[in-house]
């Protein structure tokens, strides 16, 4: 009864200070609503090409070969690119103006997509979109990573994940339907409107975001938080993780010899290449290369689509659990390792049994956990690090795993692999052996450092507590 007791209060959410609950409902609001709404249009931006693509864009602009791979590799490497730039420009400029201005770009130049008349120009709008759009993924989890407590981070950092996950499986049928309804409209082919539509739906969420968006605790001028809040919201991170340094080599020396880089760099490319096994659409080309079974166009559609529904429940229940236990992101890890090498070797051993590779290819979206969980471990461990620390190194974590899965899908899950793919199964046996490895090397750094860390202060110092009791009396 007592764990229940306990986790019935984790849910309506304890407050360390009176006021608190209210305050987290403000922030829960417009930052989460705000961020999931942005990352929800830009997957529908992200995946809109290959939708055009067979939907008489091909046709149309004459592609040849495997410009479309191009394409998407450009996009890639504008990406790649814009990751840490874009982190280190939110600790300089204010996130509700830099997080609309980044929208409005991408979505402009998705809208400017319509009117070309050449793959060429599409590979040309798609690097700098890639350049844009890289902003959204880092700097939330930076943002939250501001704005939230280890006892709080996960769950929000889960349900900005979800909402990915979300547009990965509602997206498709949102393109369908504009392809289907405007095909022909004033004399525009469907998947030029696509592009116009999923432009246009960007616009009002970023004006929503540049009126409402609270910045972070030292800076934010909300009209909805009053004074109190405010000074309750800075009160609740730690004073270094407020300061700002110069961005010269010193910085570059330290974040290059700190073992935060390197640590949470590394996690996230081996933890990305376990959520590659399915992410990559797997199931979908096994099923499409099935020997045994023949599936119609609409179980090829639909079938896959338990994956990253899985991946959801894996990641709310994951991020809420971590967050209930105080933290404990590092557990995330070693799940996520014995998925991988039970789900490979499912399918490895039991390939003939058709029941048997479904489930395995099901399981394994579970470890769609690890996006959520880890990007707040980076959050935990470096909360009393400077801010634009922090900002690099969640988005190197990122900018990492996408340079490195680039070539690990050509290499293991290329699409003449299916529907074995045997070295992929190899590789995701390895991987996971690596995460728990790698996991358990994490675990004795950041307790070595907890232990080292003289004179650590609470989360929220006593007389700031006194101050803002008193201060809430007299309100």
């Amino acid at each position: 009864m007592a764990f229940f007791a306990r986790f019935k209060s984790y849910i309506r959410g304890q407050e360390t200070v009176p006021g608190e609950a209210k305050l987290l409902r403000k922030i829960d609001a417009f930052i989460l609503s705000f961020c999931c709404l942005c990352y929800f249009a830009n997957y529908l931006d992200r995946s809109n090409l290959n939708n055009a693509y067979v939907s008489g864009m091909k046709e149309e602009l004459n592609f040849k070969g495997n410009q479309l791979n191009v394409i998407n590799t450009v996009f890639t490497v504008g990406y790649i690119v814009g990751q840490v730039p874009s982190n280190l420009a939110l600790t300089y400029l204010r996130p509700h103006l830099f997080f609309p201005a980044m929208m409005l770009i991408w979505g402009s130049l998705t809208m400017i997509t319509a009117a070309v008349h050449n793959p060429q120009g599409i590979m040309a709008i798609r690097f700098f979109l890639g350049l844009a759009e890289s902003s959204t993924f880092v700097g939330t989890h930076y943002i939250l990573g501001s704005w939230y407590t280890e006892k709080e981070l996960g769950k929000r950092s889960g349900i900005f994940t979800a909402s990915g996950l979300a547009g990965t499986m509602f997206g498709g049928f949102i393109q369908t339907g504009i392809q289907k309804s405007l095909n022909g409209a004033h004399g525009l082919a469907g998947w030029r409107w696509l592009f116009i539509i999923d432009g246009l739906i960007t616009i009002p969420i970023a004006i929503y975001g540049f009126l409402l968006f609270p910045d972070t605790p030292t800076t934010t001028k909300a009209p909805y938080l009053t004074s109190e809040e405010r000074a309750m919201a800075i009160a609740r991170i730690p004073e270094s993780g407020s300061v700002k340094v110069p961005l010269n080599l010193t910085f570059a020396k330290r974040v290059f010899t700190s073992w935060h880089w390197y640590g949470f760099v590394i996690l996230w490319i081996i933890a990305g290449e376990t959520e590659s096994f399915s992410s990559n659409a797997l199931l979908a080309l096994y099923m499409k290369s099935s020997p045994s079974h023949k599936y119609t166009v609409s179980q090829l559609n639909d079938y896959p689509t338990g994956v990253p529904a899985v991946g959801i429940v894996s990641t709310l229940f994951w991020a809420t659990l971590t967050d209930f236990m105080g933290g404990k992101r590092y557990l995330v890890g070693y799940f996520i390792a014995i998925t991988g090498i039970v789900t490979s070797a499912m399918i490895l051993t039991q390939f003939e049994k058709t029941a048997v590779v479904f489930a395995a290819y099901y399981w394994a979206g579970a470890v769609y956990a690890c996006q959520a969980t880890f990007f707040a471990w980076c959050n935990d461990a470096m909360r009393y690090q400077d801010d634009r620390f922090r900002s690099v190194v969640i988005a190197s974590m990122n900018m990492g795993s996408n340079a490195v899965n680039a070539w690990w899908i050509l290499l293991f899950y290329s699409a003449n692999m299916a529907p074995r793919f045997t070295k992929g199964m190899w590789a995701m046996i390895g991987c996971s052996i690596a995460l728990a490895l790698w996991t358990t090397g994490i675990i004795w750094m950041t307790v070595r450092e907890e232990k080292s860390r003289e004179g650590r202060e609470p989360r929220i110092r006593d007389a700031d507590v006194k101050q803002i009791e008193e201060t809430t009396r007299e309100v």
